[in-house]
């Protein structure tokens, strides 16, 4: 299904009069808004995969009640076949009650720890180590995230593949895409890969959502739809309006 398409009339009102700014603008603009909203639900309520990637905007830093967002984002992946993939290190996704079989964390998981030397492949869980200490070389314990010197990636290994076998069978399924708060970080692991996704499944639409990096290439035509704000704000008001 496509983005709204604007008739000339109905953008003519939104321009109309300050730019759109005005009362009857703001409420043509409010109307459009209500109609994509009903549109994206709709996908998200008939498609048979639903796949989500989590970027930037998501860390607990940057939204306070991060935990009330996650319950909301598991009462939406509730009873739905989805996988999610997220670069967010802080691992209070793993709080939310989603189905953790179902999340990635490439970028690695803060809580967890590994040598700061790399002298093992060892991960330890929170409090396994109570010195912090490598107990093999005696180094210092960092996260095992992409911002340790050399990071272990066996942690997140097991379930990257189960994604990935996920994601082969998305193929000529009707997928729903929701790409919120992904910038470039680390374009490899999420917008790159979910462009292309989107490419080769006729059958999929996809929705990115960010506050400054909602371009689109044009090569995606209405494969996806570009929404320019930020990710959190829209999905409260999207989809549960709390």
């Amino acid at each position: 299904m496509p983005g709204v398409v604007y008739n000339e009339g109905q953008l003519a009102a939104v321009n109309w009069h300050d730019n759109g700014n005005g009362a009857a603008g703001q409420e043509m603009k409010r109307r459009l808004k209500m109609e994509e909203n009903q549109n994206i639900r709709q996908e998200i309520a008939e498609c048979e995969k639903l796949l989500i990637g989590l970027g930037e905007e998501w860390k607990a830093e940057l939204v306070p009640d991060i935990a009330n967002v996650y319950e909301k984002l598991a009462e939406l992946t509730e009873g739905r076949d989805f996988f999610i993939v997220t670069t967010v290190t802080d691992a209070r996704i793993f709080e939310s009650g989603i189905d953790a079989s179902r999340i990635v964390a490439p970028c690695g998981n803060e809580t967890w720890r590994q040598c700061s030397r790399s002298c093992t492949k060892d991960i330890w869980e929170p409090g396994e180590i109570p010195d912090d200490i490598c107990p093999h070389c005696g180094a210092p314990l960092t996260g095992n995230t992409i911002k340790a010197e050399t990071y272990i990636e066996e942690g997140y290994l097991p379930q990257w593949n189960k994604y990935t076998a996920w994601l082969a069978g998305t193929l000529n399924k009707r997928l729903v895409i929701l790409e919120l708060g992904v910038g470039f970080a680390v374009p490899t692991v999420i917008r790159w890969p979910f462009e292309k996704t989107a490419a080769l499944n006729k059958k999929a639409h996809m929705y990115r959502i960010h506050g400054k990096f909602a371009q689109l290439s044009a090569e995606m035509g209405e494969t996806a739809v570009s929404v320019p704000v930020n990710s959190v704000e829209y999905f409260r008001n999207l989809y549960f309006n709390f």
